[in-house]
């Protein structure tokens, strides 16, 4: 189903992350929403430069096959949203 253990996984984050951004107060507590966020994005800061490109690469495949626009825009926007982008990258 998958090309890679790493397609997998970045699926699999990507679908979490989208609920919690995507959720309301009553399916999940804000501060438990920013919590997650920030975890991911302190995360990221720590991957190797090799590393946040082969995710970046994988995202940008993900929101080429995407078909829900809002999706779509969510995945284009994850790897500047949550800062594992490099200056000039």
């Amino acid at each position: 189903m998958y090309s890679s253990l790493s397609h997998a996984l970045a699926k699999g984050l990507v679908d979490v992350l989208w609920f919690v951004e995507g959720s309301d107060d009553e399916q999940m507590d804000p501060d438990d929403a920013v919590k997650v966020m920030e975890g991911f994005a302190h995360l990221a800061s720590e991957l190797s430069s090799e590393q946040r490109n082969e995710l970046s690469e994988l995202l940008g495949a993900m929101a080429a096959a995407e078909t829900d626009p809002a999706r779509r825009e969510f995945l284009e926007g994850f790897p500047q949203g949550f800062g594992f982008l490099e200056d000039g990258v």
